[in-house]
């Protein structure tokens, strides 16, 4: 007769419990979805910004020329009575010309004299306003005494307005706070990697090395461009 062998009896099956995450998985795992969430918010704008950014940084020094503005002069006869004010010149233009924007930089210079060789001369007041949009900007021009104004209009391509839309050029309120959280989210983008590195990356020195680079690189051509 065979002989069973005798085996103990198996220690009955229990599920352990998940392991609770650590301080620091939680953390980097808040950082990522935050990191994530900033990134996707100011997507858009990163985009319009950035190449306009190339366009600005590039306007004097290896010039791009993508941002071109066909410029137009005239002159036009005010009506009778002539506006009686700097303002109200820019009023009647605005009216007559059917400009969108509202007059900015209306400005009224006084009479002065000057000197033409031995002669004394008195220059007439001086007023000026401009209308300012994105697309373009008109420049108004009046010396006290003509019967016509002198109007200089500007009309940007593409990329023209493109970068007056970054520098804010005639927007609202609205689009300078929207640009404003754009540029907050920049900020908290740049913390949050540094720190999301830090905390996932054990080459501590590669990146102490890299991020002094960096700072000395900008320092040093910020210095020597003052």
């Amino acid at each position: 007769m065979p002989v069973i062998p005798f085996r103990p009896p198996r220690a009955p099956f229990t599920v352990q419990p998940p392991q609770q995450p650590s301080r620091r998985a939680i953390i980097v795992k808040w950082l990522r979805k935050t990191h994530g969430w900033i990134g996707l918010w100011g997507a858009v704008l990163g985009l319009l910004f950035g190449s306009t950014g190339i366009l600005l940084n590039h306007r004097a020094v290896m010039k791009i020329p993508a941002v071109q503005a066909q410029e137009s002069t005239v002159q036009i006869p005010l009506p009778s009575p002539a506006p009686g004010s700097p303002q109200a010149l820019a009023t009647w233009l605005k009216r007559s010309l059917r400009l969108e924007p509202e007059p900015g930089r209306v400005k009224a210079e006084a009479a002065r004299p000057v000197a033409w060789g031995d002669t004394a001369l008195v220059q007439p007041a001086r007023w000026s306003a401009s209308f300012t949009s994105p697309s373009g900007n008109v420049q108004a021009e009046y010396w006290v005494g003509n019967n016509f104004v002198t109007v200089k209009r500007a009309e940007n391509n593409v990329f023209g307005t493109l970068v007056n839309l970054h520098k804010g050029v005639g927007m609202s309120v609205g689009w300078i706070l929207l640009v404003d959280t754009l540029a907050g989210s920049i900020i908290l983008l740049s913390l949050s990697g540094v720190v999301l590195w830090a905390l996932t990356n054990r080459r501590r020195t590669v990146g102490i090395v890299i991020g002094a680079v960096s700072l000395l690189a900008v320092g040093g051509l910020a210095l020597a461009a003052i």
